[in-house]
């Protein structure tokens, strides 16, 4: 297990395209790093530098507190697994966990012994004598997620591994990673478009978007108090609810000016008008998950505030429903029990958990911060 330091890192191409910016990221020994952002956004640059296969044009890359700069891929001991899989089509799934081993001239009983143990662990034993053009997509992708195993590495790095399978794999796989990392404890960094492979893997998050981290932390943290519209949207399956308005004097605190189907409201923020004066006659954006607005069933906060809503739209999903209206001339979307759903153009009273809910600036797109 190897910790991980990058420090201000600039990436500029020849011809003065800058896609890297000044990123700073620190993990611990053993951290399962996501790297998570739209196309574009700089993450595969980054997992390419810290593994030397590009230059940087500044900055540094610490590997165990070892400045690792000027050193070679194979100097670097760091095992990668792309997203095509590279596996060699002329040799077994055998040869191709062994070639690496055969490489470094490690003696064909350990050999064997290593082949057995990453083969047991990712369960492709039966497997062993194949080539990869007998596999399915999952099983080639283990192949290579063992050949990486069997090198016993500082660290994995894992370029978009699961974006050629489909849904169903696509869960297999993250749960067969996840387990590798528990039983190995191994320090991982891992590139993903996938918000949802970023919340369920990773120790630590690090949201990219035009070369810049726009935040780094825990996948709760990010989740619960982004910094800014972007992480705020891209984190969280249905995205987070966006409603512009203006922020007015309710009695005694502060809220939201609305316009709904049934006319205008004021949704009520959790915060004294006398701590907020600045906040008073200003545009924002107030931000809310789905899971917090839903129905009398499912809602857990007793001083949720109901709302009557004309229903647009409804999407079953199994567990719950996710049920579409407009607010301030959005759609919103909300989640509630499949029992109280009800049917398009009826009316649903929807409660909303307030104490959830987040400002954001209009222009700058930054969070604003509230005293309650």
């Amino acid at each position: 297990m190897s910790s991980l330091s990058i420090q201000n890192i600039h990436k500029t191409y020849p011809n003065g395209i800058e896609v890297l910016k000044g990123i700073n990221i620190d993990i611990e020994a053993g951290q399962f790093l996501i790297l998570v952002g739209g196309s574009g956004c700089g993450k595969s640059t980054l997992l390419n530098i810290i593994a030397g296969l590009e230059t940087i044009s500044s900055g540094e890359i610490h590997i165990d507190g070892c400045l690792v700069n000027g050193l070679s891929p194979k100097e670097r001991d760091i095992a990668m697994v792309f997203q095509s899989y590279a596996l060699y089509p002329s040799m077994t799934v055998r040869q191709n966990i062994a070639f690496g081993l055969g490489m470094r001239k490690v003696p064909k009983t350990q050999q064997h012994h290593t082949i057995q143990r990453v083969s047991e662990m990712l369960q492709i034993g039966h497997l062993l004598d194949r080539k990869p053009s007998q596999l399915s997509g999952g099983q080639r992708q283990r192949v290579a997620m063992g050949r990486a195993l069997a090198r016993n590495p500082k660290m994995f790095l894992f370029d978009e591994p699961l974006s050629n399978l489909d849904a169903k794999l696509r869960i297999e796989m993250r749960t067969e990673i996840k387990r590798m990392h528990q039983q190995l404890g191994t320090t991982i960094v891992y590139v993903t478009h996938d918000q949802t492979e970023a919340m369920t893997l990773g120790d630590r998050i690090a949201v990219m978007k035009d070369g810049v981290v726009q935040q780094f932390g825990s996948p709760q943290q990010i989740y619960d108090n982004p910094h800014n519209l972007f992480v705020a949207e891209f984190m969280g399956s249905p995205s987070m609810n966006f409603i512009p308005g203006k922020i007015i004097q309710h009695q005694q605190h502060i809220g939201l000016a609305c316009t709904g189907s049934e006319g205008n409201f004021v949704l009520e923020l959790p915060i004294d008008a006398q701590n907020a004066t600045e906040l008073i006659n200003r545009d924002v954006i107030l931000g809310i998950r789905p899971e917090n607005i839903t129905d009398e069933l499912t809602a857990h906060d007793t001083h949720a505030q109901t709302i009557h809503l004309r229903i647009e739209l409804t999407e079953p999903t199994g567990p719950d429903t996710l049920v579409t209206f407009t607010l301030n001339n959005t759609t919103i979307t909300a989640r509630t029990h499949p029992k109280t759903a009800l049917r398009p153009n009826e009316m649903i009273p929807l409660c909303f958990d307030v104490s959830k809910a987040l400002l954001f600036d209009p222009i700058t797109q930054a969070r604003i911060a509230l005293c309650s």
